[in-house]
């Protein structure tokens, strides 16, 4: 074999998703179209663009590796928005998967299809600085007006405008966990319920997150009544003596991420702030070790 021999490269798969709203009959072209494109598999969701949940959807991202290729007839098919279209792709981006619409002029796999990507977020950009500026301007023009800016209904207490905000606040904040799920619900399979929720959090939060246990624990709820976490994840963590706590902590760092030294632990104990169980201002490799070989014991992890 020749020394400069390099073999070829995997092909890419792709993965096509249809969408398709209640009234509309046009699921079947679609499918047809993202097959002739080459699309080995295709999920198929029923439900309005402008809503915000969208189980399949969710579930095809989370199961999406480096290589693959999300494959999608229109724009519109995929994203309510141009701010949504771009989380989901700069999540793609973070997997190592790629995006491509066949009737728009969008493949992030070639630099021309990333120019145009450029320029949908240069007018996402423009899109909110105008709302931003329009929404301005008429608070100014109704403040010379005499009239107070904002809802009338909210400001007379009206049950139905209530009702109306509430819902919307709740729809928006489901779509931000939608949105942010493959961020974080990962490592919340991995360590729930077998650790508490506190060093969950401390762990997520050592990987660049603010969550406090409040937030994570409604969030979490929140994606099990949507059907899109299971409800395990809600169940009570073994009670083990509180001495034990440490050891929870070092097996929950070690489980989120397998490939951590037992220096890389240690390190990240200091910045925890974290006391060595046997004095000292550093933790050291070999006390990070025997929490682990205790936390086996326990069968906090797995041989």
């Amino acid at each position: 074999m020749p020394a400069n021999f390099s073999p070829p490269p995997l092909p890419r798969r792709l993965v096509g998703y249809a969408r398709v709203s209640t009234d509309d009959q046009l699921n079947d072209a679609q499918v047809d179209e993202l097959r002739a494109a080459g699309c080995d598999r295709i999920h198929q969701e029923h439900g309005s663009g402008a809503s915000r949940t969208r189980p399949v959807l969710a579930k095809l991202l989370k199961d999406l590796t480096a290589g693959d290729v999300l494959v999608v007839v229109r724009l519109d098919r995929l994203a309510r928005s141009v701010s949504h279209l771009l989380d989901v792709i700069e999540d793609l981006e973070k997997r190592g998967a790629h995006f491509r619409s066949l009737r728009d002029p969008i493949d992030t796999s070639t630099p021309q299809g990333i120019f145009s990507l450029q320029v949908l977020g240069a007018v996402a950009q423009l899109e909110r600085a105008l709302i931003a500026e329009r929404t301005k301007s008429g608070m100014k023009a109704a403040k010379a007006r005499g009239r107070m800016p904002g809802n009338p209904g909210l400001r007379e207490r009206r049950p139905e405008a209530i009702r109306s905000v509430s819902a919307a606040r709740e729809r928006a904040y489901l779509d931000e966990l939608i949105s942010s799920a493959q961020t974080w619900l990962p490592t919340v399979r991995q360590l729930r319920p077998q650790h508490s929720w506190d060093n969950v959090v401390r762990v997520l939060n050592r990987r660049g997150h603010s969550w406090t246990v409040e937030r994570l624990r409604r969030a979490v709820h929140r994606m099990v009544r949507e059907k899109l976490a299971e409800p395990e994840l809600l169940a009570r963590s073994p009670r083990r003596p509180a001495e034990h706590q440490l050891m929870r902590l070092v097996a929950a760092i070690a489980i989120a991420d397998s490939n951590l030294s037992l220096r890389d632990i240690a390190a990240q104990l200091d910045q925890m702030h974290e006391r060595p169980p046997r004095g000292g201002r550093k933790w050291q490799p070999s006390s990070v070790r025997a929490l682990l070989e205790e936390a086996r014991r326990f069968g906090l992890i797995r041989l």
